[in-house]
């Protein structure tokens, strides 16, 4: 078992938003946290503008495939995100449920993608923010 923190994000394809938050918290905070994605009915593929659009940014996630969601990932992270798109988790105490709403960047090109993903680093900044406050206590 490990002492880092570890956060699981779900999104129903994991094809998405939940990926750009995996791949945004696994840059930003260089190893510091474990970090998952998952979904409930995966995709068959990563959405192409979303790796685009953090291809833009500095973070290559071309190598991901969407995950299905398991009662396992969730019992193993501290940390449970979803991302507003309806997806039930199941609930174990002693977890941090948040739920984030974002824009669906489904069918969407990288113009409409890249406002999705600065607001997904702009929480990540400050959930590992949250985190190590939470880490210091």
């Amino acid at each position: 078992m490990s002492d880092k923190p570890s956060v699981l994000f779900v999104c129903v394809h994991n094809a998405g938003r939940s990926q750009m938050a995996a791949a945004w918290l696994t840059h930003l905070a260089g190893g510091r946290v474990e970090v998952r994605s998952a979904g409930s009915a995966p995709a068959d593929q990563v959405n192409p503008a979303a790796v685009e659009a953090m291809r833009e940014a500095g973070v290559d996630m071309s190598a991901e495939v969407p995950k299905v969601l398991t009662a396992e990932a969730v019992q193993a992270s501290d940390y449970v995100i979803t991302m507003g798109c309806g997806d039930t988790c199941p609930v174990f105490p002693g977890k941090k449920y948040l739920d984030w709403k974002l824009e669906d960047p489904a069918g969407q090109g990288v113009d409409a993608v890249r406002p999705i993903r600065d607001e997904i680093r702009e929480r990540i900044e400050a959930l590992i923010a949250e985190i190590d406050t939470e880490r210091k206590a």
